[in-house]
């Protein structure tokens, strides 16, 4: 079984789905990419999840960002799901579900946590860039739900922070202000980042976002 850190290429696949066969990288093409794995199908905690996916894609769209579930569950049962998802959560599903019934994908991602449940995969969420590296890894329990806002947020972070140097302080939204990277000297900072720069300690700077 794979394991996938930070900075690995997300290994590809060709899996059938909702929405037909799918491979990987043709359907991410040169955008980003988020894939989260279900437990299971009719399980209620995703049925809301998906649903939330779902009415969330626009802002998805606005950031370049594809969205892929999985379940180990096959492409017939995904279709009913999808349909009672669509009922109890006032949506419509717009993205597909990879059916992995043979753990394939679930395996290549390491999905199966055995001290979990040696059947069902975790709720797992990978981030993949452009260039089919993986930029975030999030792994939650079967009871806890995940947050689409978070998501976001995370997704704002790693698209600034890979076009600007620049990180993200704790609890950083779009157009606060953000830390200049500790590469750069303050002196060079205040030449790349025309807003200002605010040397709060040596090695802690602020600068308003630069996109802002």
């Amino acid at each position: 079984m794979a394991t996938i850190r930070l900075g690995d290429k997300a290994p590809d696949f060709t899996a059938d789905s909702s929405m037909g066969t799918i491979n990987l990288y043709d359907y991410l093409g040169d955008g980003w990419g988020i894939l989260f794995s279900h437990p299971a199908d009719f399980t209620p905690v995703c049925t809301t999840e998906l649903g939330t996916a779902a009415n969330f894609k626009d802002e998805f769209d606005k950031r370049n960002v594809k969205m892929m579930a999985l379940s180990v569950d096959g492409a017939a049962s995904h279709a009913e799901w999808i349909k009672d998802i669509n009922e109890v959560q006032n949506t419509t599903v717009n993205f597909p579900i990879i059916a992995d019934e043979d753990k394939k994908v679930s395996n290549l991602y390491d999905m199966i946590h055995p001290n979990a449940d040696n059947n069902l995969t975790v709720r797992s969420v990978f981030i993949i860039a452009p260039d089919k590296t993986v930029k975030l890894i999030l792994t939650y329990p079967a009871s806890t739900g995940r947050n689409f806002y978070e998501l976001l947020r995370v997704i704002d972070s790693l698209q600034l922070t890979a076009y600007h140097k620049v990180a993200t302080p704790a609890n950083w939204k779009q157009g606060d202000k953000v830390v200049v990277s500790p590469s750069i000297s303050t002196e060079d900072a205040k030449g790349i980042f025309t807003k200002g720069v605010e040397e709060v300690k040596p090695y802690l700077r602020m600068t308003p976002d630069p996109t802002a």
